[in-house]
């Protein structure tokens, strides 16, 4: 029997996948068009989702949270954020000011170096470290491992990790960064980890745990994955490819 001659009006297969998606991905799927354009709603909420990208991006972290939170800040040697975007390498160096002030300021060869950056997000920033720092601050506290003095790098990149730790000589370091965002949220943010960090360490000497935000991975939970990493690094005094 042919479906259609029972007169029942049957739902979009199509339509229905893409309500189901839409539920679970703020990705845009099945926008549709206006003959050759985008409709004008769709373009509307592209343009404002463009918008806070580019906020997030360029604004500063609010220096009250900073201060709110005890970090004192130093600068790396991107002086603007135009600088900071047009050369990377900078993002990954510190001032001859800042290492001075982290040389007299740091608790020294600590079991673990916390610090924060805005890297490519201060929303992330702003949006998740007075819930990250603290439960990551307490779960290393409770692990019975020393954490050095926390503060704030302004235009910091994840290879500040191994320019900070030339100043802590900590046993694992870790930035706590702005994510690069995306149209559909810019509040992610991601804690990379290094053992023993060296001037000349890569990208395949540290960890990462990331998308952190109360829409992907909840800071208390992202707090207790990395202390738990931490441990492991630790225990097996290594990190990157080389932890197992």
């Amino acid at each position: 029997m042919d479906l259609n001659d029972l007169n029942i009006d049957l739902p979009d297969p199509t339509t229905t996948q893409q309500r189901r998606l839409h539920e679970h991905t703020p990705a845009r799927i099945g926008v549709g068009r206006a003959g050759p354009r985008p409709r004008t709603a769709d373009l509307l909420l592209f343009q404002a989702d463009h918008g806070v990208t580019q906020d997030a991006l360029m604004r500063e972290v609010d220096p009250d949270l900073l201060l709110e939170m005890g970090l004192f800040q130093v600068n790396s040697r991107a002086g603007s954020r135009q600088e900071y975007l047009k050369r990377p390498d900078l993002g990954r160096l510190l001032t001859a000011e800042a290492m001075q002030t982290l040389a007299e300021r740091l608790v020294k060869e600590p079991d673990v170096q916390l610090f924060v950056s805005d890297g490519l997000s201060a929303a992330a920033v702003e949006h998740n470290l007075p819930v990250l720092l603290p439960a990551l601050q307490l779960g290393l506290h409770e692990a019975g491992l020393t954490v050095g003095t926390p503060f704030f790098v302004r235009n910091g990149r994840v290879g500040l990790l191994n320019a900070v730790n030339q100043a802590a000589t900590a046993k694992v370091c870790a930035v706590l960064i702005g994510e690069r965002p995306g149209l559909a949220r810019a509040e992610s943010m991601s804690i990379y980890l290094g053992y023993q960090p060296t001037l000349d360490a890569t990208d395949a000497q540290r960890n990462v745990i990331s998308n952190i935000y109360e829409g992907g991975l909840p800071p208390q939970e992202a707090a207790r994955q990395a202390v738990r990493l931490i441990q492991k690094m630790l225990a097996q005094q290594t990190s990157g490819i080389g932890l197992s």
